[in-house]
């Protein structure tokens, strides 16, 4: 909800035009605002996605990756407290906060996601998956009206979402502690006990490595799913900037905006669920694929009010089904390994990078450009390469079936 909303709203409040003319100084130059915001959140990514690897590693090594998880998600709930403090007086500590709490949620992100496996037999992931993301976007919907409310009641806006930005701080420690008490932990008889726990965690990550370059469908599932991230996450990330910047929205219809997206991303994802299990988790994520295509250039063609709420509707739809259904289909995918958090992480780090290309990309041409709406014509180049390596995954698919 911070990274997808509430802080860009403020963000672009704090960091206008009016305020700073220029544009952001940072680093000896000065940046457009939201391509400055972009920077600062791509670096995040790549944090992770050097971290990440060595983290899981270690994780499935020891045999203790709640522990990290719950490094990662109380590291990210504190940055969102902190945010409290952010004005325009405090420009970097505001970013800085923004990517650590990124960097919080998404390193959480990658011993989370390694419980799948763990929790669910294959024939139940994909609705596991759903509902995990289902759970989540009723969370944000609630924190989000919970900001609306501060927003609409207190006269001072700026107020409203420095407390929202400290709330969800607290919200997300507090539900975290029950995911902590109720996921398993790792029998001490399946702890390694190696030593020089670094080490024999790249080892690791070689093994896996091995086996996914032998692995078809995997393989081409991941590149697939590498190209198509890029679109993917970039639209979440600067969707809220895009109705700030070119259509001049008012914070209040921006957090309308988010809610619709992450009440319509509940349906999204448990359509998609059901869709998949009629007629297979290639074709619904390339039936999906094709959808952003489509959400992205009616996005450069918008001009009003009115479309940005029907696009934003398009994109909820799309964005739940294609987050829970690529996390199930990859935990299929993989071979059986009790090294889970280990495979997972390829998988997170494959969407970091993607991520941090896609941010890049975004914020060079429009650093260059001016204009959001150009930007956006690269994604749909994502998009198509993505849907491209679906279909060879498909036809892989097909080759297996009929050899067997």
């Amino acid at each position: 909800m911070i990274r997808s909303t509430l802080f860009r709203s403020y963000y672009g409040f704090v960091t206008s035009t009016t305020k700073f003319p220029d544009g952001i100084r940072f680093l000896g130059r000065h940046y457009v605002n939201t391509e400055l915001k972009n920077y600062v959140l791509a670096s995040g990514f790549l944090i992770i996605a050097f971290l990440s690897p060595i983290l899981s590693s270690i994780a499935d090594y020891k045999g203790n990756k709640k522990n990290f998880m719950r490094f990662f998600c109380y590291m990210g709930a504190l940055s969102c407290c902190l945010l409290f403090f952010f004005d325009e007086n405090h420009v970097t500590l505001g970013l800085m906060c923004f990517m650590f709490a990124g960097i919080g949620f998404y390193g959480s992100q990658v011993f989370y996601n390694s419980y799948l496996p763990e929790i669910a037999a294959e024939k139940d992931r994909d609705r596991i998956s759903a509902r995990g993301y289902s759970f989540g976007y009723i969370g944000s919907v609630i924190m989000q009206m919970i900001g609306f409310g501060l927003v609409v009641l207190l006269n001072d806006e700026k107020l409203a979402l420095t407390i929202t930005f400290l709330l969800v701080g607290l919200w997300w420690v507090s539900f975290a502690q029950v995911t902590f008490s109720r996921l398993p932990g790792s029998p001490a008889s399946e702890r390694k006990t190696k030593k020089h726990a670094l080490v024999n965690g790249f080892h690791e990550l070689q093994k896996v490595w091995n086996q996914v370059k032998h692995m078809k469908e995997l393989k081409r599932y991941l590149t697939a799913f590498f190209f198509y991230s890029m679109g993917v996450q970039t639209v979440m990330l600067v969707a809220i900037d895009f109705g700030i910047k070119e259509l001049k929205l008012e914070n209040t219809k921006l957090i309308i905006t988010a809610v619709i997206i992450q009440i319509v991303a509940i349906g999204g994802a448990i359509g998609m669920s059901r869709l998949s299990a009629l007629f297979g988790n290639i074709k619904v994520l390339s039936l999906t694929v094709c959808l952003w295509i489509a959400v992205c250039i009616a996005g450069y063609f918008m001009q009003t009010e009115v479309h940005f709420y029907i696009i934003a509707s398009l994109v909820g739809l799309v964005m739940g089904g294609i987050q829970s259904l690529s996390r199930s289909t990859y935990s299929k995918l993989m071979p059986e390994t009790k090294d889970t958090a280990s495979f997972f992480s390829f998988y997170d780090v494959t969407e970091k990078i993607a991520i941090v290309i896609g941010l890049f990309s975004f914020g060079i041409i429009e650093g260059l450009t001016h204009n959001m709406r150009n930007s956006i014509l690269v994604l749909v180049i994502f998009f198509v390469l993505g849907l491209f390596f679906l279909i060879l995954t498909n036809r892989a698919q097909k080759k297996e079936t009929i050899t067997l």
